[in-house]
């Protein structure tokens, strides 16, 4: 059974939020070994300046680096990333599993991404529109399609 990660920038607050990836989680946990860790976001001001948002984002990458499990491929959700339909997530799971990836780490970065070295280490980046998401939507969103890709791949077909 393949082993997910999802290291996710931030902690969920809302109930809603929380109910949604405990539904998830609970139908993801017959198809893969699902983990999913939340770093502390950085606190920045209001209105930060460019530079305070670099130092947050360097010192998020330093904790998602810390975590991430070893092997495996590192898929980071960024909104430069490519686009898949569900169909081809599952295609694309299917290959990583193939080529003995048994260990996917998701990264989901907080409200101003991800640092470009955690980008640039990933072995995809993915991206779940060109629209902007809340990041606690985006962690929602990701585990909703991945058990529509498990059951894409079991041979369960979702209408569009």
């Amino acid at each position: 059974m393949q082993k997910v990660t999802v290291l996710c920038v931030g902690k969920l607050k809302e109930a809603f939020y929380a109910a949604a990836v405990a539904e998830y989680q609970k139908r993801l946990q017959r198809h893969c070994k699902l983990e999913i860790v939340e770093l502390p976001e950085q606190k920045l001001p209001e209105s930060p300046a460019p530079a305070e948002i670099e130092q947050a984002l360097a010192r998020e990458a330093a904790l998602i680096e810390e975590k991430l499990p070893k092997g495996g491929a590192v898929i980071a959700l960024c909104i430069e990333g490519t686009e898949l339909s569900s169909e081809a997530l599952s295609k694309k799971l299917t290959q990583l599993a193939s080529a003995g990836a048994s260990q996917l780490t998701f990264l989901i970065g907080g409200s101003f991404g991800l640092h470009p070295r955690v980008k640039q280490r990933a072995d995809l980046r993915l991206s779940m529109s060109p629209m902007t998401f809340p990041h606690h939507l985006a962690r929602v969103m990701l585990l909703e399609q991945l058990y529509r890709a498990y059951q894409i791949d079991a041979g369960t077909r979702y209408h569009k």
